[in-house]
């Protein structure tokens, strides 16, 4: 009894409480200035992404499946198909088998698209917002570095990321204590090194990784780099070696997403996750048109943590999940 005595209060102090408002009033401010549009998408629908690495939450409507939405890029991405023009969103998303230091299954979450744009030209906004916030909190600019995958990855482990094969990286996770990764995926050791190596050694202040492996394009699309492999064109946001967020020049062709799609319907049975219908909705908005655009989704309690020290994400939240 004693031990659960204060349960019933708020997960961060009233300090973090009102830095947390003034960070979200900055927010929209900031997209106000450049109009790009606030919009409001369901966090619950019928259909949910097939990623093998997000597991979603289920529930139920009139007794028919649905799943609260583990981002709103699904539905953001109709509302650009249909010509509503630069959207951004600033709410809560959701997913399951997160809870951590710096995980909860229900987040908050800031996702823009610009129409025109590409990953470079979303990266230097993202800059720009992170200096004006800076100068907003009083604090001194973060220094800023853009690196590549490769070079990141070749520093660390001497080796290509693009081009050695796949036996190598699955030496290279055993190496470090993972023994039964011999037969994992070659996306999956690639997010395990990087994560475990590369990351902890990223510069200090802001960090744009971009250039990713082809096999993590997601939802980018892909081109040759200048020595001709080819990279997904999708960069990773760290501050002080937390990653914050992931963008993508984002990929517009209707066939190619689903052929995705339906491989990530195949490594779902490979991994003996459940089983998810693909979004006919999104598939059909891609066949009437998704201009050409950028887009980026940003963890804001994350940003929270590293502008204030936290040390866990319940610091940073009105009520943490083992307060919910």
């Amino acid at each position: 009894m004693g031990g659960s005595i204060d349960i019933w209060r708020p997960s961060a102090d009233n300090q973090l409480l009102l830095k947390r408002a003034k960070l979200l009033a900055f927010l929209r401010i900031f997209f106000a200035q450049r109009d790009v549009v606030e919009v409001d998408t369901p966090v619950l629908s019928t259909t949910s992404v097939t990623d093998t690495n997000i597991d979603s939450i289920s529930a139920q409507v009139n007794g028919a499946n649905c799943y609260l939405q583990t981002s709103p890029e699904y539905f953001m991405k109709r509302m650009l198909a249909s010509g509503v023009g630069d959207i951004y969103y600033l709410g809560k998303a959701f997913r399951d088998g997160e809870q951590g230091p710096r995980h909860n299954p229900e987040f908050t979450l800031l996702e823009w698209y610009r129409i025109g744009w590409d990953e470079i030209q979303l990266m230097q906004e993202i800059e720009d917002l992170f200096s004006l916030l800076f100068q907003y909190i009083d604090r001194a600019q973060p220094r800023v570095s853009r690196i590549s995958y490769g070079h990141a990855f070749r520093e660390r482990f001497n080796a290509d990321p693009h081009q050695c094969d796949l036996q190598t990286l699955q030496r290279l996770a055993v190496d470090l204590g993972y023994q039964n990764w011999g037969n994992e995926s070659r996306a999956n050791c690639l997010d395990l090194l990087f994560s475990e190596k590369v990351e902890p050694k990223l510069p200090d202040g802001l960090v744009f990784v971009y250039d990713y492996p082809a096999c993590q394009a997601a939802l980018s699309q892909t081109q040759s780099d200048c020595s001709d492999r080819l990279v997904s064109r999708r960069f990773e946001v760290f501050l002080d070696r937390m990653e914050l967020a992931n963008g993508y020049f984002e990929l517009t062709d209707a066939s190619e997403q689903q052929q995705r799609f339906e491989a990530d319907l195949m490594a779902r049975v490979d991994a003996q996750k459940p089983s998810l219908a693909v979004d006919e909705k999104l598939h059909r908005a891609m066949q009437a048109g998704l201009p050409s655009c950028a887009g980026v989704a940003l963890g804001v309690d994350r940003l929270l943590m590293q502008l204030y020290g936290a040390t866990s994400i319940d610091e940073v939240l009105s009520f943490g999940w083992e307060r919910c």
